[in-house]
C-alpha cells in the first residue's frame, strides 16, 4: 500500500478512510487484530510508511474528511463477485472510491477519477482497466 500511495501522490492524505476485510502478513501495527477500523489519511499514511504490512486482503475506502460513513454492510473483497461484473462502485455509503488488495498480489482500484487513474497508469504500465476487462470478458463467455 505504500507503493500505490506514493504513487497516488497525496491521496491518502486527503481523505478519512474505512478499512475493512483485512487480513495481513503480520502482527497489526495497530495492536489488536481488527477486520475493519477507521483512520484520518495523515495516520494511515504514518501507519503504512513506518510498517511493513502487506495486506493479503482488504478494502479501503476514501471518505471525505470529517464524514462519518453510514456502515450497513461492512465492504469485502474476499469473494466478492461484484468487481467482476460492469463498471464496479464503491461498496460503502459516502465512499469516493476504493482500494481493493485482493489475494496479497493484485489490487483493484474502484471509481478513481480520471487523474488518480493516469497517474497510476504512468506508473504501472502493465495495470488493465477494469471496466474493459469485465466488458471483455462478457462478450468472450457471451453473458
Amino acid at each position: 500500500m505504500n507503493d500505490v500511495f506514493n504513487v497516488l501522490d497525496g491521496v491518502c492524505e486527503e481523505y478519512d478512510w474505512y478499512i475493512s476485510d483485512i487480513e495481513t502478513n503480520c502482527a497489526p501495527p495497530w495492536g489488536v487484530e481488527v477486520r475493519e477500523m477507521r483512520v484520518g489519511g495523515a495516520e494511515l499514511r504514518k501507519l503504512i510508511t513506518e510498517n511493513e504490512i502487506q495486506f493479503i486482503w482488504a478494502v479501503f475506502s476514501a471518505i471525505p474528511k470529517g464524514v462519518v460513513p453510514l456502515i450497513d454492510e461492512s465492504p469485502i473483497a474476499d469473494g466478492n463477485s461484484k468487481f467482476w461484473e460492469g463498471s464496479p462502485k464503491p461498496q460503502l455509503n459516502g465512499a469516493v472510491f476504493e482500494i481493493v488488495c485482493w489475494d496479497s498480489s493484485l489490487f483493484l482500484l474502484i471509481s478513481v477519477s480520471d487523474i488518480v487513474g493516469q497517474k497510476f497508469l504512468s506508473k504501472y504500465t502493465d495495470a488493465v482497466d477494469l471496466d474493459a476487462y469485465n466488458e471483455l470478458t462478457r462478450k468472450s463467455t457471451g453473458r
